[in-house]
């Protein structure tokens, strides 16, 4: 699996954007189709909700690519 962190200088990001600001996805229409099709793991569980708030220390996971927000 590919690991890599993303920083953020807000409070949160929302899951579809962070998917496509560490360009997993093209568009945030791509990132909100993975996300309902249940494609998506937040903190290990897979998540269904495109505007859950990602905190630092959260972990995204989609297609063997591991995102931690910091």
């Amino acid at each position: 699996m590919r690991e890599e962190t993303v920083k953020i200088s807000t409070e949160y990001i929302k899951l579809e954007g962070l998917l496509k600001f560490a360009a997993l996805t093209g568009t945030g229409g791509e990132a909100k189709q993975l996300i309902q099709n249940g494609e998506v793991k937040v903190n290990g569980e897979t998540c269904t909700q495109r505007g859950k708030k990602m905190r630092p220390g959260d972990v995204a996971e989609l297609e063997g690519v591991r995102l931690t927000v910091q």
